[in-house]
Parts: C-alpha cells; structure tokens; sequence
C-alpha cells in the first residue's frame, strides 16, 4: 500500500513562471508549474524566442564539419 509523504517530507520548488511555491507529487500535472496558465506562459516564451540556450557556434561548426569528412 502506497503511503503519501507528510507534508514535511514533500518536496516543494518554486514556479518558474510566477514564483508560488509548488509541491512536486506525481498527480501534479503542471509540475514544476503551478498551474496550466503558468506553463503556457513559458510554452508561449520559448516560441517567441525569450529564452534560449547558449551554445558556441564555433563548436559546433567544427563538430559538423568532422562528421561530415
């Protein structure tokens, strides 16, 4: 039989959207969002190229050009 932590146990981070704290269980659907809104807002982010991931352009030419030869 499966026993739900305490709440002293449960795990908690913040929500990368809005900052509200959010219990990170399995029937948390949105985790680590708190709530379908706040993960459409980030969806919605990374499509308008808000963010990104910093890469070095430099590093992945010569990475191609290896495979390539």
């Amino acid at each position: 039989v499966f026993e739900y932590p305490s709440m002293e146990q449960v795990k908690t981070v913040k929500c990368p959207t809005c900052g509200t704290s959010v219990a990170w269980l399995p029937e948390n659907a949105f985790r680590p969002f708190c709530s379908e809104r706040c993960k459409m807002i980030d969806l919605g982010a990374w499509a308008e190229s808000e963010y990104s991931i910093a890469t070095n352009n430099d590093d992945l030419m010569s990475e191609s050009s290896q495979k390539l030869d």
